[in-house]
């Protein structure tokens, strides 16, 4: 993903790229003297709640699933341009998911083995508690 271009979250969801703060650091792990030296990590930063661009649904979407800056690192690679693209795909795939509908749960009943085993494991829990308290010793 060229770093010029907007990112285009979903239909009619367009960030561009100047909305989106970068950060850099070293990243932690093994590596020897190189990951001392080098900023590879990259971490990419989206003010959701102040963005001129999104439009007023999704950033409502957005701020109440994700809270209003919403953040996505990566120091997988040793190299800063990998980790930049790899910050920019989980941003986006973060964003995306957030705007994603959820479908509403269908409310369906317990099937009767179900009922069984909650109830046969109750009956156990209940069984064990009453040993230990030593009201009922139980079968020995």
């Amino acid at each position: 993903m060229p770093a010029e271009q907007d990112l285009r979250i979903g239909p009619g969801v367009t960030i561009p790229v100047g909305e989106l703060v970068w950060r850099f650091s070293s990243a932690g792990g093994p590596g020897g003297q190189h990951v001392n030296t080098s900023n590879t990590r990259a971490e990419v930063v989206f003010d959701a709640a102040g963005s001129a661009s999104l439009p007023g649904w999704a950033r409502e979407r957005i701020v109440s699933r994700l809270g209003e800056t919403v953040t996505a690192a990566a120091g997988d690679r040793r190299s800063q341009a990998r980790n930049r693209e790899l910050a920019l795909a989980r941003l986006t795939e973060r964003l995306r998911d957030a705007l994603r509908v959820q479908e509403p749960r269908r409310a369906t009943r317990p099937t009767k083995a179900s009922q069984r085993r909650r109830l046969e494991e109750k009956r156990r829990r209940g069984e064990l508690k009453r040993r230990r308290s030593g009201a009922d010793p139980g079968p020995d």
